[in-house]
């Protein structure tokens, strides 16, 4: 015996209409870090591309062979009309991206550059290590 099973078309007209968030306009997109790593034979070249971000709120971090670079972006916009505001639209959002190098870094040699959006590292190997051989007496 089949069942039958009784649609309202209007349902599917509104499934998900309430679930689904309204958008007012272009939206401000998240900031994220697209990284190129170029090996050179005394250190690395790092280009970051963080668009929208100020200087002051990004953030590098080297811990032997791991580089860490965080973002932050504030971005406020109010539209009036006189005395009246019509619209007041705010983002906040931080980003951050962390990688490992083949080889330890010397933190006191890495210089930094942001020019247009793009982050330049330049990050030199630290001096490898000779194993040095113990006496035993």
């Amino acid at each position: 015996m089949s069942s039958l099973i009784r649609r309202d078309p209007l349902d599917d007209l509104f499934r998900g209409f309430f679930v689904r968030p309204v958008e007012y306009g272009p939206q401000s997109e998240a900031p994220s870090v697209k990284i190129d790593v170029k090996e050179q034979e005394n250190g690395y070249l790092v280009h970051a591309e963080i668009p929208g971000v100020k200087k002051d709120d990004i953030h590098v971090a080297i811990d032997g062979a791991i580089v860490s670079i965080s973002a932050e972006r504030r971005e406020e916009k109010d539209v009036k009309d006189g005395e009246r505001v019509l619209r007041t639209e705010r983002y906040f959002g931080k980003v951050s991206r962390s990688f490992q190098l083949a080889q330890e870094i010397d933190e006191a040699q890495v210089t930094a550059k942001y020019t247009d959006g793009v982050l330049e590292l330049s990050l030199p190997k630290k001096a490898a290590t000779q194993a040095r051989r113990i006496t035993i007496q």
